[in-house]
């Protein structure tokens, strides 16, 4: 079974970190939530608290498929600000793993100059922290083994794009339609 982290750090939007959670999780994936904190409760940009699995100090990444980061402020700029995570997701990087974000969270990636000469799409007002991106306005945006989404509003495809992606098309295609997601 492929193994996911999302990782949260205070202020993560919690439509997205919970619609991803919860549809991979469906999918038979094992997820894991991440606290960037040094403790498991971690409180959303809308004071929603979330007891995560573990702490990141605690994770073997070695064990990991894919890197997942929600969106929301400040949640994105405190996972930009983690220097542990920021090494991860270079190894990714490198090892051509599964790198996704959505919402403000691509801004990471872009910092890292991970996206250059890469299609990637993020929320309104962001893309110019997307460093060398081709930018896109499709609700997704897959550029090789990393993966990009705008926001609350496209969390269900960035989802559903996961599990394409990690589990197979028809999964994610009999998911979307028991949910009434048009895709």
């Amino acid at each position: 079974m492929k193994k996911v982290a999302i990782h949260l750090a205070t202020g993560f939007e919690e439509v997205e970190a919970i619609s991803i959670i919860d549809i991979l999780r469906r999918a038979g994936l094992k997820v894991i939530t991440v606290s960037m904190e040094d403790k498991l409760k971690v409180t959303g940009s809308h004071q929603i608290q979330v007891t995560a699995d573990a702490l990141f100090s605690e994770l073997d990444y070695h064990s990991v498929d894919a890197l997942i980061l929600p969106g929301g402020m400040p949640g994105a700029k405190n996972l930009d600000a983690h220097a542990g995570l920021k090494e991860q997701i270079l190894q990714f990087d490198r090892d051509k793993k599964l790198l996704g974000a959505i919402c403000a969270a691509p801004l990471v990636f872009g910092h890292l100059d991970i996206l250059k000469n890469k299609e990637a799409v993020c929320y309104p007002g962001h893309e110019q922290e997307l460093y060398g991106a081709k930018i896109q306005t499709t609700p997704v945006a897959q550029d090789g083994h990393i993966i990009t989404s705008r926001g609350v509003g496209t969390a269900l495809l960035f989802s559903l794009k996961l599990v394409e992606l990690l589990v197979d098309k028809e999964k994610a295609q009999a998911l979307g339609k028991a949910m009434l997601v048009e895709m």
